[in-house]
């Protein structure tokens, strides 16, 4: 890209947002500094921020992270430098800011009431991409999404989450995908977890016997990136898909910065490609979690999980365009 190419892409990408003239260090931080709006008529494409960790079960601090996530997505820039896409220029984007959770001490209500702002999400037509916050908040927010139609989930993780109760608990963050698996919202058999290096074989065996499809981390060695893509794009198919990506899914060298670290994990630019490698597919929202501050260096975590959380963004505004124009 030659420098009068890139001048009009700043000038293209500058007309989406007023908060996009600012330095990536000056003005109040939004996801990629995207406008604040909260009136959803005037967003197609939802930046929420959930910061809650009432579901963890091991290191707090996850509600830190969209904090945190904001504050370094400013230092993203508006374009996809390898897809050449401009998400803000394929929908309204904007950062709604955070879930209101007026009961952050009692597990159950928080999921709740997580369920509650997402069915209004829903009802509004607006595609949420959500960062977190631990992975519990991902079974309200699909409980939401495929109340209608159960869904497909591309899912990258250390761990399996689809655990039964823990500490009399049922909805912690080792429990997403089973309970919603349960409740009839994800579709088992279009639902794939990938660089997974820490199951209990109680779990995986639950996710095998729902048909669900777990590629570990030699399994993701064996077949490579390009292998990992063509056998997930297969399972979930064309249709309606949700991602989340815990950032323990990439090696604690890239992402020290969460509750429960597994070494062996797959690298950043192996998980940017895994992630750009969904294009096309019906991605009705995604979300990025674990990332906890307390435990991070220099920052490096919360960077990784804004970079991650902005290829989801792409995939969402690419989706919703397709939706529009058929």
């Amino acid at each position: 890209m030659n420098t009068e190419q890139a001048d009009e892409m700043t000038r293209r990408v500058m007309s989406y947002s007023k908060n996009m003239d600012f330095k990536t260090y000056s003005g109040i931080a939004t996801f990629f500094r995207a406008n604040l709006c909260e009136d959803l008529s005037e967003v197609d494409v939802a930046l929420v921020g959930l910061p809650t960790d009432a579901g963890l079960t091991q290191r707090t601090g996850a509600r830190h992270g969209p904090r945190e996530v904001r504050s370094q997505s400013c230092n993203i820039l508006y374009y996809n430098p390898q897809t050449k896409v401009i998400p803000f220029e394929l929908a309204r984007i904007a950062d709604i800011g955070d879930v209101r959770l007026l009961n952050s001490f009692n597990l159950d209500r928080v999921i709740a009431e997580i369920h509650e702002f997402y069915v209004k999400l829903q009802e509004a037509g607006v595609v949420p991409v959500t960062v977190g916050g631990d992975h519990s908040i991902t079974y309200p927010i699909l409980k939401a999404l495929g109340a209608k139609r159960p869904v497909g989930l591309v899912h990258v993780d250390s761990h399996i989450d689809a655990t039964g109760r823990i500490a009399d608990s049922t909805v912690h963050h080792g429990a997403p995908f089973k309970n919603a698996v349960d409740d009839g919202v994800l579709d088992p058999k279009r639902t794939v977890h990938i660089a997974i290096r820490d199951p209990a074989a109680e779990f995986e065996t639950f996710a095998h016997e729902t048909g669900q499809t777990v590629i570990d981390i030699d399994r993701f060695y064996e077949l490579g990136v390009k292998g990992v893509i063509a056998e997930t794009r297969r399972i979930v198919g064309d249709g309606p898909t949700y991602i989340s990506f815990d950032i323990d899914g990439l090696d604690p060298a890239y992402a020290p910065g969460t509750g429960t670290p597994a070494v062996g994990g797959i690298t950043s630019h192996e998980a940017k490609k895994l992630l750009q490698g969904l294009r096309g597919l019906d991605i009705i929202g995604g979300d990025l979690v674990e990332v906890s501050p307390p435990f991070d260096s220099a920052g490096i975590t919360a960077l990784a999980g804004a970079q991650l959380a902005f290829e989801i963004l792409c995939l969402a505004a690419e989706a919703f365009a397709k939706r529009r124009a058929v």
